[in-house]
């Protein structure tokens, strides 16, 4: 088996490239990897779109600050888009529609505005997460209560 020779300052390994030439190199660019994270995609999906594994995609961000601060800003997009559905169905809303029908052969067609009313459930998550509500009930004061329960046959 031959030693390889090393030369004093030559460096060895594969070349250093940037994470830009490294995306560019797989087809994508930063404007396509943020549009397709605003559909609400997490690391592990990109890394699966992608063809690499999610320690590159966890690697490259600490490598690359542009990088990271394109899949924050495409997952800020996204989560803010959730965030406005939830306050629209915990506040109510609605919105314009079109209502086909058929009586007697004769097909018509309506537009209408479909309303939706508050929905109680988004109102707690809401409620639970931006506010720290809680829906636990504390009555303290009845610890030296006592109960007697009394069996009659």
């Amino acid at each position: 088996m031959k030693k390889k020779k090393i030369t004093p300052g030559k460096k060895d390994g594969r070349p250093k490239t940037t994470v830009l030439q490294r995306v560019k190199k797989l087809g994508w660019s930063y404007d396509v990897i943020e549009k397709i994270m605003q559909f609400g995609l997490t690391d592990k999906n990109l890394a699966f779109v992608l063809g690499i594994s999610e320690d590159t995609i966890t690697r490259w961000k600490k490598d690359d600050p542009d990088f990271l601060s394109v899949l924050k800003q495409a997952k800020e997009t996204s989560d803010a888009k959730v965030v406005r559905s939830l306050y629209e169905r915990a506040s109510g809303y609605e919105h314009p529609d079109v209502h086909i029908s058929n009586y007697q052969g004769v097909i018509t067609k309506t537009e209408i505005i479909k309303r939706y009313p508050p929905d109680a459930t988004s109102m707690i998550f809401w409620l639970k997460n931006r506010q720290g509500w809680v829906d636990k009930q504390d009555f303290g004061g009845f610890d030296d209560l006592e109960i007697t329960v009394k069996l009659v046959d």
